[in-house]
């Protein structure tokens, strides 16, 4: 439970149908002096969380997971940056921190469930299996973010608002009376509160400040940037080159410390490697096949022929170029709205180290 709508709404729900629910706040890590800005567990949150909480007769814990979250979650955005790639946060936090340490807490309180407000659903198949399926919301679909669970995971899971939309979980949470109803969604990464990634890298990572050349495609030299932890694929604004055209980060050459921008047309390719790969259903695929692929978690679906190539690892093709492929992604495959799994954007076919 976060003091948010949707987990409060997921832990009515699991009340109304019987269930014996026990709500659980994780205390994640927040830089030293900046505690009360974590927008996942601030007082107010808490304090919220509890209320709802003694509202449905539950019992409710705040378990603190500040050095699991440090090590797992933002110690890796660190240093990914550091490496050229841009992180996503929400996956690792998701896997090693709510269907890891959480889920390993829930297990110890004598749990049969871990339970949270993602908008996703699950199915069983005949043979026991459990597919990981698309919200019916599709504008507040999370499948992204969990396709790096594994059977056994799924198996303790339970997703309460897949099958409702956004306007329908407020409309439950005034139903239920909940203090949260209208409270608004926070987009944030909950340890930056609110602050731009380039402000906390600068402050957390002195190294991140690295001065190097901005060259185009062709090697010229055009300037000079700040550090490389500090531009994405695709970035536009901020870069201090101006040209006869707009001008976008086209790439991150970390070895000569470059950045190398170039015109929107520079933008993008019609392949990726990903890996390692999560297969949902366990078992790898060992041929090629179609497929729909999203490679952020707000971009639409696109199609694509994928092969495995080696080990845990795949080719994808796309149908057509695709701009803004970032190292440090994810590559998420779809079946229509079953998610198959999925695996980190690497950042280049002739690296052969996992990108974790």
């Amino acid at each position: 439970m976060s003091g948010g709508v949707d987990s409060s709404v997921a832990a009515a729900l699991l009340v109304e149908q019987g269930y014996q629910v026990i709500g659980i706040m994780l205390r994640l890590w927040s830089e030293s002096g900046r505690q009360m800005e974590n927008r996942c567990c601030t007082p107010e949150s808490m304090s919220l969380a509890r209320k709802v909480a003694a509202g449905l007769s539950i019992p409710f814990y705040a378990v603190d997971a500040q050095e699991a979250h440090r090590s797992a979650v933002v110690q890796p955005f660190i240093e990914h940056y550091l490496e050229g790639i841009t992180p996503n946060p929400c996956l690792s936090c998701n896997k090693q921190i709510r269907w890891g340490f959480l889920l390993d807490r829930a297990r110890s309180l004598g749990a049969s469930y871990l339970a949270t407000g993602h908008y996703a659903r699950l199915k069983q198949q005949p043979d026991g299996g459990i597919q990981l399926l698309k919200a019916i919301d599709a504008q507040k679909d999370q499948s992204y973010v969990l396709h790096g669970l594994s059977q056994d995971e799924l198996s303790h899971t339970l997703l309460p608002l897949g099958g409702l939309t956004k306007d329908q979980v407020r409309q439950k949470a005034r139903q239920f009376n909940l203090p949260v109803a209208d409270r608004k969604d926070s987009q944030d990464l909950c340890f930056l509160a609110g602050e731009d990634y380039r402000v906390f890298l600068k402050r957390n990572t002195p190294q991140a400040h690295r001065p190097g050349p901005i060259l185009n495609p062709e090697g010229e030299y055009l300037g000079e940037h700040q550090g490389l932890a500090y531009y994405t694929i695709g970035q536009r604004k901020g870069l201090g080159i101006t040209g006869n055209e707009p001008l976008y980060v086209v790439s991150k050459d970390v070895e000569h410390n470059a950045l190398v921008i170039g015109p929107g047309s520079a933008l993008g390719s019609d392949q990726l490697w990903a890996g390692p790969v999560n297969w949902i259903s366990s078992v790898p695929a060992q041929t090629p096949f179609r497929a729909q692929v999203k490679i952020r978690y707000k971009a639409n679906a696109e199609w694509a022929e994928v092969t495995p190539v080696a080990d845990d690892i795949v080719r994808i093709k796309f149908d057509r170029k695709i701009r803004d492929i970032t190292p440090g992604q994810a590559a998420v495959l779809y079946s229509g709205e079953v998610c198959l799994g999925g695996g980190l954007i690497r950042p280049d076919l002739r690296e052969s180290r996992p990108v974790s």
